[in-house]
Formats: structure tokens, sequence, C-alpha cells
């Protein structure tokens, strides 16, 4: 498995903001590469299919798409190659995997519908400042 990863390296500095954009490209198409491999792994079949993990990773790519200093997009470039590395040596666990990629922050179902008003004031204080 670690073999995949050993062509990926980290490059100098960008010069210019194309050629930053071009390494977060390549940092794209190395992940959806290694996508089949990942779900292989860990044993995602059940839980997601290629396409909704190069979406996932598609929209953590452009939620920085309005960055354009390239030392900073290189720094996202770093940080993305290594979670990728993490991903690919098996240094996550399956859980990590759901909860950040299959689920995400914004996917989880709260429960917002108004609790048992009836129990105790120190209850409803809570159900209203802490409970989600």
């Amino acid at each position: 498995m670690a073999h995949t990863f050993k062509s990926l390296k980290v490059p100098p500095n960008s010069a210019t903001l194309e050629e930053a954009k071009g390494r977060v490209i390549d940092l794209f198409k190395k992940a959806c590469r290694s996508l089949p491999t990942v779900l292989n792994v860990y044993h995602l079949d059940d839980v997601v299919t290629v396409s909704q993990l190069r979406s996932a990773i598609s929209s953590k790519i452009r939620k920085n798409a309005h960055i354009t200093n390239p030392k900073a997009i290189d720094l996202l470039v770093f940080n993305g190659m290594e979670e990728l590395r993490n991903i690919i040596e098996h240094y996550k666990q399956r859980h990590h995997i759901v909860g950040e990629y299959v689920i995400g922050h914004e996917g989880l179902v709260h429960d917002k519908d108004v609790k048992d008003q009836g129990s105790s004031e120190f209850l409803k204080q809570f159900y209203n400042t802490n409970y989600f």
C-alpha cells in the first residue's frame, strides 16, 4: 500500500498562482486514483461509493477556492498530501474516514425538537443553551 504513495513528494514553493492551482489538481488526481484502494482497505463499500468520496474530496478542495496566495495554497496542498498519506498508510481508522468524508461536519442529524418542558427548570435551561 505504501508503494503507491512513494510518488507523492512535497514540491518546492509555487512561483505563480497557476502553478499552485496545477498542484491542487495533481493532488486531486492522486487522491481520486487512490479511492478504490481506500474503499477496499477500510471496507467502505457498504457505506459509500467512489463517486461520493470523489465529490467529498472535491467539496473540501472547493471550500478554499477563494485563496489566491500561492504560499497559502502550497500549505493547503501539503496538508492535503499529509491527509492522503495518513489515509493510505492506514494511520486512520474506519470511523475517522466515515465521519470526515461520508457523514461530514454538516451531515449529522441533530435533534432540534422541543424537549420535555415539564421536567425541571434546570433541564429547560440546559436544553435552551447547551443542547446542539
